[in-house]
């Protein structure tokens, strides 16, 4: 399957650092298959803590292939951001969706569902059933 039909993904995180590495932790839990569109969003343009509008617009360009773009958060501001975004309807790709659903394991489900060419209700739901995932 071409990656021109499947869902992007984009993480949003206050730190660069930690946005890249859960998108190289689900890339590799994704294993060898489909090369799902991934973009990490950390930081700031200069590099500090904190969310940028830009650099969120612009990872969810970079990974719309048309089939939709699931974007998750780790917290407070990085919502509120995408929240905005969402609002003024002309930021984001057509289709874009914020994903209720916990940083690091709603975004190995997210980039593993969409390896299989699922549609985004299905990346979205994989993503959110993370949160019942039980440790103890």
């Amino acid at each position: 399957m071409s990656d021109d039909k499947l869902v992007g993904i984009v993480l949003v995180s206050h730190s660069a650092e930690v946005a890249a590495s859960v998108a190289d932790l689900a890339r590799g839990l994704a294993g060898g298959g489909t090369a799902v569109p991934l973009a990490a969003a950390g930081g700031t343009e200069g590099g500090g803590l904190g969310t940028s509008a830009e650099l969120i617009a612009g990872a969810a360009a970079s990974v719309d292939r048309g089939a939709g773009v699931a974007v998750l958060t780790d917290l407070g501001s990085a919502v509120l951001t995408v929240k905005a975004l969402l609002a003024e309807g002309d930021e984001l790709p057509d289709g874009t969706r914020l994903v209720d659903a916990p940083f690091v394991e709603g975004a190995v489900a997210a980039v593993v569902t969409a390896a299989t060419g699922a549609d985004l209700d299905a990346v979205v739901a994989a993503a959110a059933d993370a949160y019942s995932y039980r440790k103890v």
